[in-house]
C-alpha cells in the first residue's frame, strides 16, 4: 500500500475498544484517527479527520451506530463504514446496509481476519459474514417480491410524495383529509422502516418502487 488507511473506531465496550486500539496501532497499513465510546460528535470528528474507514458498533448509548453511520456519510460520503457487532437480527442488518454500510463483521472475527477484511473492503471489496449475507439476501428478496407490502393507496401516496407534493396537495389529489394522509404515511414509514419523508423518498427511489 502506498499510504496509511485512516481508521476511526466507535465501540462502547471499553475492553473491546482498547483491544481494537491495540490492534490498529500495531498495524503498519493503518493510522488510528480516534476511538470513541459513542457517536456524539461524530460529524465534527469525521469533518476534521476524514477517515477512510469507520469501524462502527450498532448498539451504543445515546445514539445507535446506524444513526451515527448516517451522520458520518452526510459529512463524508466517501468514508467506508463497516458495522462491527454481535447482532444478527434481520432488521438491524437491513437498516445498516440500506443506510450505506459497506460491510458487516461479527465481533468474534479473529483480529488477523478483521484486519485482512478491512483492507479488502478498502480496496473495493465488500464483506458480510456468511450468516449475515444469507439474511440480507433473504430480506432483499422478500421486499422485492412484495414491495414492502404497501397497499395500492399507500403506493399512490408515496408516489405523490416522491413527486414533491405537500400533505395538502396529496390530500387534494387523493380526495382524502390531511389527517388521513398522515395516517397512511405513518403506515408507509413503518413498512419501509424509515422515520421521515426524506428517508421514505430515498428508499422508494433506491428500490425503484415505481
Amino acid at each position: 500500500m502506498n499510504k496509511y488507511i485512516g481508521i476511526s473506531i466507535y465501540e462502547d465496550n471499553k475492553h473491546l475498544r482498547e483491544s481494537l486500539i491495540s490492534i490498529f496501532e500495531d498495524e503498519k497499513d493503518f493510522l488510528l484517527l480516534g476511538a470513541f465510546e459513542e457517536c456524539t460528535g461524530i460529524e465534527q470528528h469525521v469533518a476534521e479527520a476524514l477517515p477512510e474507514i469507520i469501524l462502527m458498533d450498532i448498539d451504543m448509548p445515546k445514539m445507535s451506530g446506524i444513526e451515527g453511520l448516517q451522520l458520518a456519510l452526510k459529512v463524508s460520503p466517501n468514508t467506508i463504514i463497516v458495522m462491527y457487532t454481535v447482532f444478527e437480527e434481520d432488521d438491524k442488518v437491513f437498516k445498516a446496509i440500506c443506510a450505506g454500510a459497506k460491510g458487516y463483521i461479527l465481533k468474534d472475527t479473529p483480529s488477523e481476519k478483521l484486519v485482512a477484511l478491512l483492507k479488502d473492503i478498502y480496496n473495493g471489496g465488500a464483506y458480510m459474514s456468511p450468516i449475515i449475507a444469507a439474511k440480507v439476501m433473504q430480506a432483499f428478496s422478500q421486499r422485492k417480491e412484495n414491495d414492502f407490502k404497501l397497499t395500492d393507496k399507500e403506493k399512490n401516496i408515496l408516489q405523490l410524495l416522491v413527486e414533491g407534493n405537500s400533505y395538502k396537495m396529496i390530500a387534494a389529489e387523493s380526495d382524502i383529509s390531511i389527517d388521513t394522509v398522515r395516517f397512511h404515511l405513518k403506515n408507509i414509514y413503518h413498512k419501509l422502516q424509515v422515520k421521515s419523508n426524506v428517508e421514505a423518498v430515498n428508499k422508494a427511489l433506491k428500490f425503484k418502487l415505481f
